[in-house]
Order: C-alpha cells, then sequence, then structure tokens
C-alpha cells in the first residue's frame, strides 16, 4: 500500500523552478490520485505555456517516485485562473510592490547589490561579472545579475540563457541559468536594433528591473555597469544608495588611469568600494611559465590610489574568451582551472567581508 499522504507531502515540497518556492505554499497542486502504486498528480501552471513545464514535471515525477511503493507517476498540468494568477502576483510583490517601491533598496533588505564597474571596455568586466555570480551560487548563495550595460548587454549570451523572462500579469520572472537569475535588455531587443537612449528613458528601464522583476530573497544582485561614469551609474547611485562597488581593470597602466575615475564617481556619490579585481593578470604557457602580456601592477597601483584592496587576479585563459562567445563560462566548463580558482576566491573574498564603513580621503587624478 502506497501512504497518499507521503506522496502529497514529497510532492508539494517540489520547487516551482521560477518563483523558488514549494509547489504546496504556491497552492499548485490541485487533484492527486494513487491507485495500486499508480500516482495521477494535476498541477496549475502559474501562466499556460509555462516554459519550464519540462522541468517541473520532471521534478514531480521524481519526489512522487521516491515514495516507497509508488510504481508509476503520470503529471497532467492546468494552469491558474486570473484570479489567482493576481492573488499570486500581489503576494510575490509585497507591500513594496503596492507602491513601486524597490525592495531590495529597503533598510530590511538582505540583499548585498555589487556594482560591477570599469573606467573604460574591453577590461573584461562582464566576464568577471558572470564567472563570479556562478562562483558565489556554486558556494551557495542567492544570486541575481542585473545587465545594467544598456547599449552594450552581454550577460545572457555569455550565461547562454537562450529564453525571455515569463510575464506573470505585469511582472517578470527572470530566466535562470547555473543558478543565477538574470535580467537584461537583450530579452527586449532585436538583434538588429540599436538602444538609442539618453537619460530618462535609461533610469526608467533600470528602475522596471529593479521594481518590475520578481527577484526574490538573493544574497547577492550583481550590477555588470556601463563602462564610465555617465546616466546608468547615476541612476544606480540614487535607486540604490547602499550598493557597494567592484572595479575590475587589467595590468595595463592605461587602464588603470582610466579606472580610477569609477572610483571616483563612487565616492562622489557615497558608495562603497569593496575592492580591485585585475583581470588579464597573466597568461600560462605549455612550459608553465606566466608571460605578462599586458604588463603588470596595474590592479595594485589602482588598488593603493583608491586606498582598498586588490582582492583578486584573473588570468587570461583561452577557455574564458572561448565559453563567453559559446555560453559556457569557464567556472562551469573547467572547474578546476587557473582561472575558475580565481574567481572561486573572489566569491570567498566578497562572502567573507562586508561593507567598509570609514571616511576615505580625497584621492587625486595623477
Amino acid at each position: 500500500m502506497v501512504d497518499v499522504d507521503a506522496v502529497r507531502t514529497a510532492i508539494e515540497a517540489v520547487e516551482d523552478p521560477e518563483i523558488h518556492r514549494s509547489l504546496g505554499e504556491l497552492g499548485m497542486v490541485r487533484e492527486l490520485s494513487v491507485d495500486d502504486g499508480a500516482v495521477s498528480v494535476l498541477v496549475a501552471l502559474t501562466i499556460p505555456g509555462c516554459p519550464l513545464k519540462d522541468q517541473l514535471d520532471a521534478d514531480v515525477t521524481a519526489a512522487a517516485s521516491a515514495v516507497e511503493g509508488v510504481r508509476s507517476v503520470s503529471v497532467s498540468f492546468t494552469s491558474m485562473s486570473d484570479e489567482e494568477r493576481a492573488a499570486l502576483t500581489a503576494e510575490l510583490r509585497g507591500p513594496a510592490g503596492a507602491t513601486r517601491e524597490i525592495a531590495i533598496a529597503q533598510p530590511g533588505s538582505t540583499t548585498r547589490v555589487i556594482g560591477v564597474a570599469s573606467g573604460k571596455g574591453g577590461v573584461g568586466k562582464s566576464s568577471v561579472t558572470a564567472n563570479l555570480a556562478i562562483a558565489l551560487a556554486k558556494a551557495g548563495s542567492r544570486v541575481g545579475i542585473i545587465d545594467a550595460d544598456v547599449w552594450g548587454f552581454s550577460i545572457p549570451k555569455m550565461m547562454g540563457i537562450e529564453r525571455p523572462p515569463t510575464v506573470l500579469d505585469d511582472m517578470l520572472l527572470p530566466p535562470e541559468a547555473h543558478g543565477v537569475s538574470v535580467i537584461s535588455m537583450d530579452f527586449f531587443v532585436q538583434p538588429d536594433q540599436a538602444v538609442v537612449w539618453r537619460g530618462p528613458m535609461l533610469h526608467k528601464a533600470l528602475e522596471q528591473f529593479l521594481v518590475d522583476v520578481h527577484w526574490g530573497d538573493l544574497d547577492y544582485l550583481l550590477m555588470d555597469m556601463p563602462p564610465g561614469t555617465g546616466d546608468v551609474a547615476i541612476s544606480i547611485s540614487q535607486y540604490l544608495p547602499r550598493s557597494e562597488i567592484l572595479i575590475v581593470t587589467t595590468p595595463q597602466p592605461t587602464a588603470q588611469r582610466v579606472a580610477v575615475r569609477a572610483g571616483l564617481m563612487a565616492r562622489k556619490v557615497n558608495q562603497e568600494i569593496i575592492g580591485v579585481v585585475e583581470n588579464m593578470s597573466w597568461f600560462t604557457g605549455d612550459d608553465g611559465k606566466r608571460y605578462e602580456i599586458f604588463g603588470a601592477g596595474g590592479g595594485a597601483e589602482l588598488a593603493e590610489q583608491l586606498d582598498v584592496e586588490l582582492l583578486g587576479q584573473v588570468p587570461l585563459v583561452t577557455a574564458m574568451r572561448e565559453g563567453a562567445d559559446v555560453g559556457k563560462p569557464v567556472v562551469v566548463t573547467d572547474p578546476d582551472g587557473e582561472a575558475a580558482r580565481a574567481f572561486d576566491a573572489l566569491a570567498e573574498q566578497l562572502s567573507s567581508r562586508g561593507p567598509r564603513l570609514r571616511s576615505h580621503p580625497e584621492l587625486v587624478i595623477s
């Protein structure tokens, strides 16, 4: 005999892969029957045509099959009514959603918001953001990324995400890869469409990413910022005054001299600079020797000038460039490699320290 209550408990414990709450909590298990070890269950999807229906089918089947005596599992689907969906949306939004406030900016939020910034393009800022986010997720944190580089968005491609967000009434459920939720302008423009926006439209787009996207209870929200100190950086400082900044540079002195301006910008708007990451620090040849292709010392010099720590140095590896092109981050494809170890160490550094709550001397650009 199969314990029907045990089957229901197992199925209701399954997590919705987009909302990350249990099916029981969301009221998605509608009908359940067991006949001579054959389980039949009806699950209500949040929307018709849910893109993760197959995953939910597999998860429910696996959970029910684990109960003693179950021989087969048949999962069928319906969808929530408009009223049920509206009630769920209101619940997920919470009190902040009713007034269009940014939940993660509220005093009680435990989400740590980190902007990944650079002074110029081409230093690998987006690659650092993607791989660092996955390293944090691998260590057990709940992580999201806002691809705030509105003109040069690249995070979905680097993460291997090919589906758009799910629209739940007027709320967006961000797609996820490698344990990281992602939102980006890439989901809302055609491949041959240029984003020709100025300040007010950029400001509104960022607001929608923060207000209209259901992020859930994140530990970290990383923001891949556009290079420089323009409108987006100013908007982020206004929307998220408690956000911190991680500055990416290369060993090249030219990149370091430009990157310091991102630090000056952060200090000007009272954002905390966590530290500096030096990307493309060296290349390890087949002979085992390190070659400093882009020079040396830029990251350390920038950290000294900003009075922060050099938190990590990421080597130049072919797998990192290739992975970014095909949506296979190096932290996933080569977890024991030199670059992945650098990102794991950086994630550990961030996890082990909080913001530096002290004043800083004025900086002078030389």
